[in-house]
Formats: structure tokens, sequence, C-alpha cells
């Protein structure tokens, strides 16, 4: 064979895999593509079986067996009534109408603002004007399904907005919205679980001297309550004082909400540990939520059930301990 002849061969050798590579590339950037383009709850909350409603306790899974990371509204998870703006108002005069819109009922609402010019806000500013609003409310959290009298509020202050700004309402039918709540409803509190133990003070102490010895045994206070927590800075579970005998407490309780904290392959475990150590800081008996004293060689099968739930929560779309997830299960 002749140096021309290797020479072609090795030619052609190279642009075939040329050829493959950039194959490959493109299908790699399609399928980019449309996971950036479909919205990640399309595989979720509608594709699992109905279970039925049920409020999670401090102990038994409701299972059948910071930044808001998410400034774009949720299909999957809210409903959402658009007002387009005939002329564009300012983001002043417009912060004036909508900063009291927090919640309809129990059901959060967010505004979004859409600029003159392109791109979305959530926190509007003065100096710019905005062509349309978006009013999205969460359609199921524990406080239940969205309700019909919730969606009737929620039109109500959209029409006061059109009526004030000379806009157009357009939005998806109720039935279908309460329906799609419903759906959302059942599946995520097939999810929803919080686990507890119970620290009963075997002298009754004001609920000062309680947070004094959380504190010295690692608990700070976070979001309005004192929690234990995580490295990246969010809580694993919280301490929660009963205060419903005037100045004394008689019991304190820890609480790990599965969908809002760290997900852990030791979660309980961790939890059992650190009330372990506050039991004796505050000569308390550990107990479940029955009233039974709690037997440490329980926790591995208690961490194994949550563990299993918090790969549920994450299949389904809900990361634990997101800002997503909170808004379903809050």
């Amino acid at each position: 064979m002749s140096d021309l002849q290797i020479l072609l061969i090795s030619i052609g050798a190279a642009l075939i895999v040329i050829v493959l590579l950039y194959n490959g590339w493109q299908e790699w950037r399609a399928r980019r593509s449309m996971r950036t383009t479909l919205p990640e709850s399309e595989q979720d909350v509608l594709m699992q079986d109905i279970q039925p409603r049920r409020e999670p306790s401090l102990w038994e899974s409701a299972r059948a067996v910071a930044v808001d990371e998410s400034p774009e509204i949720d299909p999957a998870c809210e409903a959402v009534i658009d007002i387009a703006l005939v002329h564009p108002v300012s983001g002043e005069s417009l912060n004036e109408a909508v900063q009291s819109i927090v919640r309809v009922g129990k059901k959060p609402v967010r505004v979004f603002a859409e600029r003159e010019g392109g791109g979305h806000r959530t926190r509007l500013r003065p100096e710019e004007s905005y062509v349309a609003l978006q009013l999205a409310v969460v359609m199921a959290n524990r406080g239940g399904a969205l309700t019909a009298i919730e969606w009737s509020n929620l039109w109500t202050l959209a029409q006061n907005l059109a009526e004030r700004f000379d806009g157009q309402i357009e939005a998806p039918e109720q039935d279908v919205v309460l329906n799609q709540a419903a759906e959302l409803d059942a599946r995520c509190a097939a999810m929803d679980a919080q686990v507890g133990l119970i620290l009963q003070l075997a002298v009754p102490r004001a609920p000062a001297a309680i947070t004094a010895a959380a504190a010295e045994a690692g608990f700070v206070q976070a979001r309005g309550q004192w929690a234990w927590m995580a490295e990246n800075g969010l809580p694993r579970f919280v301490l929660q004082v009963d205060q419903s005998a005037g100045d004394l407490s008689h019991r304190a309780d820890l609480i790990l909400d599965v969908p809002n904290s760290i997900p852990d392959d030791q979660a309980f475990s961790r939890m059992v540990a650190v009330g372990r150590d506050l039991a004796q800081r505050l000569e308390a008996h550990v107990l479940d939520d029955q009233g039974r004293t709690f037997q440490d060689a329980s926790a591995p099968a208690i961490d194994k059930q949550i563990s299993a739930l918090y790969d549920q929560l994450d299949q389904a779309g809900f990361l634990a301990g997101t800002e997503r997830t909170a808004r379903v299960f809050s």
C-alpha cells in the first residue's frame, strides 16, 4: 500500500470520527434544550396514584406505606390569572396596588410583572414601566386544595387591578383549576410527613430556660424558631416549647419536617442524638408522640423510611428543603 493510500485512509477515518462527534454533540444539545424548555414538574404530580388526603402527624408518616430559587411561575403547582395592561404603568403605581396581595385564604400568592420591552420581575422597580401582571396562587398546600372561594377571591383581586389600570383578564376555567388542585393535593399528601420526639421534663421550667439550654446544645434562632442547622445553613429539625400551661413548660418537642428538611440518610438518628444531649441538659425523658419511652434501636428503621420518602419527593420534582417544595408543603 502506497503512502498516498495510507494518507487517504487516515483522512477518511478522521472525517468519520468528526462526523460522529458532531452528531453526538447535536443530540446532546437537543436533549439539553428539551430539559430546559419543558417544565420539570410534568413528570411528577400527575403521574402517581391518588392517595386519600391525610395530614402528617408528629410520628407517623402520612404516606400510603432561602432566596427564591424559582423566580418563574410554576405551572404544575400554581394557577395563574393574567392581566394585560392596555398602557404601560409605572412600577411605583403598581407596587402600591399589589403590595398587599400576599395570599387568598390559606394559599400564598406571588405577583409577577412583565416589563415594557420584555422580562419579568417579582419585585417592582419604581423607575420601570410594566405592561402585564400575573397573579400566581399555589393550588395546594397543607391547608388543603385550592377552594372555589379562594379562587374567587383571586379573581376579585385581578378584577380590581384590571379596572384600576385598564387591563384585560385571561385565566383558566375554575373547574379545571380546582380539579388540578385536588389532584396535586392528593399526591403531595402521600409524600408528606413530620416525625418528632418529646422531651418530657421531670421538673417544669420556664421557656427561656429551655431555649437557653438549647442554645448551649447548638440550636440557633432561624426564621423565628429554634433550629438545628445543617452545614449549608438550612434547618434539619426544630425545637418547639410547650407554653400551654402558663409560665412553666412541661415538655419540648423536636420536629423533623421531612419535605422542608435537608435530605439525609441519617436524618432521624441525628435528631435522636441531639435530643438525648438536650434531654440530659434539661433532666428530661425522651418519648415518642404516644407518650412511650423511645427506644434508640428503632432509629435506623425510621431513617430508612425517611430516606425513601426523600427519594420519592425528589423523583416527583420536590427536592426536600427547596423553595418550590416549601410552597406546597407549608
